[in-house]
């Protein structure tokens, strides 16, 4: 009889808050599962660690669309980054990396396969190397934009955003599509999605958010999931890995 998945997320220290949303693990994972990982509007680090130990290290950009993750891989640690850490943290954009993502070197910023045994080690050595890497200075039009989005749950509009940052529609759009490869209304859009996710999950199969209407609540779901929230909230065999986190947050 093959092992349960073991799921563990845990959040980060308060000083890299601002560039880190959260570290996370899966073990025990196999072909079986048949897992889907929707869009959650972070940048993704995944070290992953093959069925014949060995260790894999990849950057995923940011998703409008599902994803299924390596079926070679048995168990991961992930960083989920805050979007603002792709200029401050790795200093390169991501748009190129919209719904996919990059090999890294397997040795990146030093990590070894060991790293990956235990969680807690792997959190507090990623730590360490994530506040190494922090800037002095963090522009506050973008550290302000990201506060603003998220709590918000992406329900701000461009316009109210550009008031409240004294920077324009123009040059936060230009910002977003240079950085990310998408525009700000499609970021929120993900986000507006991942707050849906804790109402379907209990059961709440129509919009609570400011969706035109039910059907625009589905389009958008299924657009971003690839089934309707009916078929989401079932959660037949724990495909949906996004759900682990409701559960055990």
């Amino acid at each position: 009889m093959s092992n349960p998945l073991d799921f563990k997320l845990i959040q980060p220290d308060e000083s890299i808050q601002d560039f880190v949303y959260c570290f996370s693990s899966l073990r025990n994972f196999s072909n079986r599962h048949q897992a889907v990982v929707v869009p959650n509007g972070r940048i993704d680090l995944i070290f992953s660690k093959t069925q014949d130990r060995k260790i894999q290290v990849a950057l995923l950009g940011l998703e409008t669309q599902p994803k299924y993750p390596d079926q070679e891989v048995s168990d991961f640690c992930s960083v989920s980054f805050n979007p603002v850490a792709i200029e401050y943290i790795f200093g390169f954009p991501v748009a190129d990396l919209l719904n996919s993502g990059k090999r890294m070197p397997d040795d990146f910023w030093g990590f070894r396969i060991e790293d990956l045994d235990d969680f807690d080690v792997f959190c507090e050595k990623m730590t360490g190397k994530i506040s190494s890497l922090m800037p002095e200075k963090v522009d506050e039009r973008k550290r302000k934009l990201f506060e603003l989005v998220f709590a918000s749950d992406g329900e701000i509009s461009v316009a109210e955003l550009s008031e409240k940052i004294s920077w324009s529609p123009r040059q936060i759009n230009r910002y977003f599509n240079h950085q990310f490869g998408l525009p700000l209304k499609a970021y929120c859009k993900i986000l507006r999605f991942q707050a849906s996710l804790s109402h379907i999950k209990d059961g709440t199969l129509y919009p609570q958010l400011n969706f035109t209407d039910q059907s625009h609540f589905i389009k958008e779901v299924k657009q971003l999931s690839g089934v309707s929230p009916k078929e989401l909230h079932q959660n037949k065999n724990d495909r949906f890995l996004q759900f682990l986190v409701y559960a055990r947050k």
